[in-house]
């Protein structure tokens, strides 16, 4: 073995890693070693030629680029020249190799690369993709979190763009996928090398194993193992929390607010008041009686809340949490920790939360909703209750998600926004949501899980529809990788790898994350067909090409009408002058028939089972040949009695050019239509989105 290099990682000489894995039931090549050119004859003698030649040392990690490598030589005493040769050559570039490795020579085939990373916060990573020289010209690899099942690894094999050249390209033989899997299986899956390395992972790669059409063999291997971690406090290892307190307490406390110049403290103190929470609220304050008119303690300690909002300047905050022993839940909304490279602070923090005992927060964050139990950080009155749960680590974003997701109609169950997540970990809260009885939907806004490993778990477990926005997470930075592998395994590009195990929602806007919620929170309920079919149904030919293009994009399959629905759909009055296809073109505005939408739909759906019936209208038009909204909710109210008709159907309304319509209008829409369980968007685009929502949360991934 190699000495360690400055991070401590240790790399293992090519031999020792190919003994290692074939005891996973990988194969490699036959070979041995030789200690210099002279002993590399002897050590060969007995494999069969072609043969190749490596070097092995300090400093040749990667092979190729050193010129530590012959291959296609035709005799052991071959293989002796090719290694005398190969020494001069890397002493003169400042190599000194501890040896020589000498091996049967694989056939030709597919290239393939199999490598795994040990990701920040979700732990192992397995990558495959095609190998060789293709590793760096295409990129081309798809990712999963270990450990993997067989339906992943073939699942990975279906992901990549040159998967044709598996099958067999131009005449040439398909490869053994099955021996392949067993590869992808052996090096990730329950029980496999990256299993038995542990927390030691630090890069892993095969690359190139070459697949034919009888098996695969990996002809080379590298491995860093990483030096051994340092004891901290571990993700994961809290007890089990019941959070109902947090979300409903009997009793808050305001830590920060001044008598002399208002400050967030004070603003908080407002909110509760504006909110009309029923329980006690308590001010903090060394002197004061009171402060706007709310009683004041002096300290936490003995204060007897069940909560507790810290609002005072970040080097404060760790002694005012050591006061608040007996407190179950303290909330740190001020910043200045790690998100400001103050690292020591907010462990500080973090010790001082375990000491007392107490379940903390943030730092970093704004607080909790829940209009059922009284909680807030939102001015004004709390909206209704509802069934949308919300974790996210921007208090901001939170805020926004609900002011705008209530304005849509959306309700909320509960939203906690937990920031840094120093000790709380949104994977820990939504394992409480996964349970609560008041929450049928989740949504996450993430940019640091934190507790990647076991978000990863929980999500696996959880049966509700997880709709989840991921910010960006260059703060954490990577290593400088050393090998392929590492250097294709981007932080981004993880979250879709989870998604792809887990059945979650993966979305890219707050827009979209806040449309997600919305048809989950209408439909997820609803038992519908299995399959991405889909039919669209609305004015104008040209919208409905341009929704095709949209669905299509989306992977979602507009399946052909039935032929048996075309003499009827004719006996309705359609056809004339445009085509029986889907999107279904239907006269939609002030001068149509509202009933003839309705009928169509009937008429189709009797015949073929569409899951997902999309329905546009042109709010332009209503009101460019009309004067009022009527004809407008009309449709609307049509619409809504098909959606109560088709149990086994998810109607979803998209309402185009919605800002042609006076004022109002389209509130007046959503009303409707929320009333009668459809959801409503502006774009097809939007719509798309929150379909496929929907139909990875009924039918798992997509």
């Amino acid at each position: 073995m190699s000495a360690r290099d400055a991070s401590g990682a240790a790399a293992l000489h090519e031999h020792e890693v190919k003994s290692r894995i074939s005891g996973h039931g990988i194969a490699v090549p036959r070979g041995a070693t030789a200690a210099s050119p002279d002993a590399v004859e002897g050590a060969a003698t007995g494999l069969t030629p072609p043969l190749v030649v490596k070097a092995y040392g300090p400093g040749l990690l990667h092979k190729s680029d050193a010129g530590a490598v012959r291959l296609g030589l035709e005799s052991a005493a071959a293989a002796r020249a090719a290694a005398a040769e190969m020494l001069g050559s890397l002493q003169a570039q400042g190599y000194v190799p501890e040896g020589f490795l000498v091996e049967e020579q694989a056939p030709p085939g597919v290239e393939v690369i199999v490598g795994a990373v040990r990701d920040p916060a979700f732990g192992p990573v397995l990558l495959a993709g095609l190998g060789g020289i293709w590793t760096e010209v295409l990129r081309d690899t798809a990712l999963r979190l270990c450990p993997i099942t067989e339906a992943d690894a073939r699942a990975m094999l279906d992901e990549l763009r040159g998967r044709a050249i598996l099958d067999g390209f131009r005449g040439g033989p398909p490869i053994d996928r099955d021996a392949l899997v067993k590869v992808l299986l052996a090096v990730g899956g329950e029980g496999g090398f990256v299993e038995s390395l542990g927390d030691r992972l630090e890069e892993f790669e095969l690359n190139p194993v070459i697949c034919g059409p009888s098996g695969a063999i990996a002809v080379d291997a590298r491995l860093l193992e990483a030096a051994p971690a340092p004891a901290s406090s571990a993700y994961g290892n809290t007890p089990s929390t019941d959070f109902d307190r947090l979300f409903a307490p009997r009793s808050v406390a305001v830590v920060g607010a001044s008598t002399k110049k208002p400050n967030f403290g004070n603003m908080f103190l407002g909110f509760y008041k504006a909110a009309g929470f029923k329980g006690r609220v308590v001010a903090v304050h060394p002197t004061a009686p009171e402060i706007d008119g709310v009683p004041c303690v002096p300290s936490l300690a003995g204060s007897g809340v069940d909560y507790a909002l810290v609002a005072v300047p970040a080097a404060r905050c760790p002694a005012v949490v050591r006061e608040s022993a007996g407190i179950p839940f303290v909330q740190v909304m001020s910043g200045g920790f790690r998100e400001m490279g103050e690292p020591a602070l907010e462990e500080e923090l973090l010790t001082a939360a375990r000491e007392t005992g107490v379940r903390l927060l943030g730092p970093n964050c704004m607080g909790v909703y829940s209009p059922a139990g009284g909680q807030t950080f939102l001015g004004g009155e709390p909206g209704r209750p509802g069934r949308i749960a919300l974790v996210s680590q921007s208090g901001g974003l939170a805020g926004e998600v609900i002011k705008v997701g209530e304005r849509r109609g959306l309700t909320f169950s509960k939203v906690a926004t937990v920031g840094n997540s120093a000790d709380v970990t949104p994977a820990e809260l939504l394992r409480y949501l996964a349970d609560d009885g008041e929450t049928s939907v989740i949504g996450l806004y993430l940019e640091d899980p934190r507790d990647g490993r076991g978000l990863f778990d929980t999500l696996r477990s959880v049966r509700k529809p997880v709709a989840v926005l991921v910010g960006g997470r260059s703060g954490q930075g990577r290593k400088a990788a050393a090998s392929h592998t590492g250097g294709m395994i981007s932080d981004a590009r993880v979250w879709p790898a989870l998604a792809a195990q887990t059945g979650i929602t993966l979305v890219t806007s707050q827009d979209d994350l806040i449309g997600a919620l919305d048809f989950l929170d209408l439909h997820a309920g609803r038992p519908v067909p299995a399959g991405p079919g889909l039919l669209v149904i609305g004015p104008s030919g040209g919208a409905g090409v341009l929704a095709a293009d949209v669905f299509d994009a989306a992977g979602l399959d507009l399946a052909p009408l039935p032929d048996s629905t075309r003499d009827a759909l004719r006996e309705l009055g359609l056809g004339a002058g445009s085509s029986l296809a889907n999107p279904l073109e239907i006269p939609v505005g002030p001068m149509g028939r509202p009933e003839l939408v309705r009928r169509a739909a009937q008429v189709i759906l009797a015949q073929h089972p569409y899951p997902d019936v999309i329905i546009h209208i042109n709010a332009q038009s209503f009101f460019t040949f009309g004067d009022t909204a009527d004809p407008l909710l009309a449709y609307t109210h049509t619409i809504g009695a098909l959606q109560q008709e088709l149990r086994n159907t998810r109607v979803t309304l998209v309402l185009r050019n919605s800002e042609c319509a006076p004022p109002g209008v389209e509130d007046s829409v959503r009303d409707v239509a929320r009333s009668a369980g459809i959801p409503v968007y502006r774009t097809m685009e939007a719509a798309a989105v929150a379909v496929n929502a929907g139909k990875r949360s009924s039918h798992g991934t997509a």
